[in-house]
């Protein structure tokens, strides 16, 4: 009788651990990392603050792009210059330091308006920062 209930109570285990689903913790990876959901992080340092700018004089707007988990891609969007620059790819590196040469010839009286915002190798979007920069 006792092995028959040993048989019977190791059957209903392995049924019992196959039917039913694993327990699983938001924001735990494969191998116990963590997989966050925060994208990375975009400042502009050059200008620190929405500027005033002489028209024709050579402009570069720069800045970093940071995420423990690596930049996938760093994406521009400029208005009022008529202006466009293409997505800076990362290559999974923590830290991407990108530079923007702006053409202000021609613009006189004229606001540009720049939006940089990186996204992970995860996927995740960070939030974008945005610099205007009036030209005179």
């Amino acid at each position: 009788m006792a092995r028959a209930t040993i048989w019977w109570l190791a059957a209903a285990l392995l049924v019992g651990c196959d039917e039913r689903e694993r327990l699983t913790f938001p924001g735990t990876g494969p191998g116990g990392g963590s997989e966050d959901e925060v994208g990375p992080v975009t400042t502009i340092s050059i200008p620190s603050a929405d500027s005033l700018l002489t028209e024709g004089d050579p402009f570069i707007v720069s800045g970093q792009t940071v995420d423990a988990n690596g930049v996938d891609t760093i994406y521009f969007e400029t208005e009022g210059a008529n202006q466009s620059f293409l997505p800076f790819a990362g290559s999974g590196q923590h830290t991407v330091d990108f530079g923007l040469p702006l053409s202000t010839g021609g613009h006189s009286g004229e606001t540009i308006e720049i939006r940089v915002y990186g996204v992970d190798v995860l996927g995740n979007r960070g939030e974008g920062v945005t610099r205007r920069l009036s030209v005179e």
